[in-house]
């Protein structure tokens, strides 16, 4: 049976009434998508603050963790590497999100390009990736927190539940608000790393800082007290192991498309938001490369830091000053954090809308129109994740290895998103040269396979990691149930929500 044909079942059994490609569609109450309905808001620069925010977080932590594993010279490589899949993924999304406008965003271009099946593998690593991430960044919200006030390792819990109930509720007041607090954030993000830059500029010393990691006898890395050190001290194969961490600098930009059907005019925004987002990042992110581990105490000591910005404040203006400021640098954080939080929120929506997850999460909010039960389902979520990982690691666990375990959680549902987006890209070009493209991307399809070759040798190196391997590997188990409750249940339970009928008509309907 094809996977675009709508054939009446004979025995509309229990709410059975369509079935197509090994799923079925059920027949949904009156009134169904009317309780499920958003409100358009977004102009393009609301757009770019929601793919900046989103990201701006690991510019502030996280990255850093790269640097024990490739020195300062493979984090370079890396972070190249990683802009060139950033950019063929970005400018693939650029043509696909106005040529197909929904809230879904990955999912829905998938399930368009290769059936329910491709749509739901692809949106559950969207939402693996997009649930976890806000755990990544809380955890280190509470590193720096607990290093300003000076709390305890076991206080953490109490800022994490304390950022996901702040940040949860402001995205639950309504869209306007929610995107109006990214701008600013985003702004004073930006404007706070502006701040270190021009601060460490006078401290910068490239051979003395940035090159004061080796490689020791075991292979590990050790500090080299005058610098001066080989550029890639762990070699080429250091630079790869470091494509993980290189990636907390742009990740979650990709959540742009699923604000489509809150933005006012997505055909002209869409793409001018989401080229404008990753050259801002691009820029930003080397800046924060070269500057924050060229200035004391290096390149090693920031390898395993929880809050690499914060040290950096440190070494320029000395301790106490470095907290004020610091307490500052925490908006970089809350910005990503707020942002994610928004589009997990829409993610989980789109899938439960569709009927892929159970359609009781896509309700929305009868006057404020925001999807509150995905927002509070998805904070549950990514905080039992965070939890359960810090109490096998133990709380008093170091920093790096916690932020660093939970990063590579989300990267991995990240990269396996990524190739599917990728992939539809493709797709869609071959299969519907029809549909209308208000942008077409400069990269192609190469683009596209720039993106999908090295997502893929990123999960590669992933699994290489001894340390981190562990958590990429209960991720993985995370994936495979989705997978299976979609097989056993959901696949039995689907809607013909916009993006279904985008797909099952091949573009004439639900536009």
């Amino acid at each position: 049976m094809s996977e675009e044909t709508i054939v009446p079942s004979p025995m509309p059994v229990g709410g059975l009434s369509q079935k197509a490609g090994g799923v079925t569609y059920t027949t949904v109450e009156a009134g169904y998508f009317e309780k499920r309905g958003l409100r358009r808001y977004a102009g393009v620069w609301s757009l770019w603050a929601l793919g900046v925010g989103a990201v701006i977080s690991g510019h502030f932590s996280g990255w850093n963790l790269g640097l024990a594993a490739g020195g300062f010279g493979g984090m370079a490589i890396a972070t190249v590497l990683i802009m060139c899949m950033y950019l063929g993924l970005c400018f693939s999304l650029a043509e696909m999100s106005p040529a197909l406008p929904h809230t879904g965003g990955a999912y829905s271009f998938a399930r368009t390009a290769m059936g329910p099946w491709g749509g739901f593998v692809t949106g559950l690593a969207e939402n693996m990736e997009f649930v976890l991430t806000p755990a990544v960044i809380v955890f280190f919200i509470g590193s720096y927190l607990g290093s300003i006030f000076e709390t305890g390792a076991a206080f953490q819990p109490v800022w994490w539940i304390g950022c996901y109930i702040l940040f949860v509720s402001l995205n639950l007041v309504g869209v306007d608000l929610s995107f109006r607090v990214s701008l600013c954030v985003t702004l004073a993000a930006l404007a706070i790393l502006a701040v270190f830059w021009i601060s460490a500029i006078p401290h910068f010393d490239f051979a003395r800082w940035s090159l004061n990691i080796g490689a020791g006898p075991d292979g590990a890395a050790v500090e080299l007290p005058e610098g001066g050190g080989p550029f890639l001290p762990f070699g080429i194969a250091g630079a790869l192991a470091c494509l993980p961490f290189a990636v907390w600098l742009f990740l979650a930009i990709e959540q742009l498309p699923l604000a489509a059907e809150e933005s006012v005019d997505p055909k002209r925004d869409m793409p001018k938001g989401l080229i404008l987002g990753i050259f801002t990042l691009i820029f930003s992110a080397f800046m924060v490369l070269f500057l924050n581990s060229g200035i004391p105490n290096g390149a090693f000591a920031l390898s395993t830091s929880g809050e690499p910005l914060l040290d950096g404040f440190k070494a320029i203006y000395g301790d106490e000053t470095a907290k004020i400021l610091a307490l500052i640098a925490v908006i970089g954080l809350i910005a990503s954090f707020h942002t994610i939080i928004f589009a997990y929120g829409r993610q989980i929506y789109s899938l439960s809308r569709a009927g892929y997850f159970p359609r009781a999460l896509s309700v929305t909010h009868g006057t404020r129109k925001t999807p509150h039960v995905a927002l509070a389902a998805g904070a549950l979520m990514g905080l039992a994740v965070l939890l359960t990982v810090w109490f096998v690691a133990g709380g008093e666990a170091g920093g790096a290895f916690i932020g660093g375990t939970l990063l590579n959680m989300a990267v991995f549902g990240a990269m396996i998103s990524y190739m599917m987006q990728a992939t539809s890209f493709i797709r869609l070009r071959i299969k519907f040269p029809h549909i209308e493209r208000p942008y077409r991307s400069p990269l192609g399809m190469p683009g596209a396979v720039v993106t999908i070759v090295i997502a893929l040798a990123t999960i590669y190196y992933q699994l290489l990691d001894p340390v981190y391997r562990a958590g990429v590997i209960g991720a993985a188990i995370w994936y495979a149930c989705g997978i299976a409750y979609f097989a056993a249940i959901g696949r039995h339970k689907l809607v013909l929500s916009p993006e279904e009928r985008f797909a099952m008509t091949g573009g004439r309907e639900a536009h």
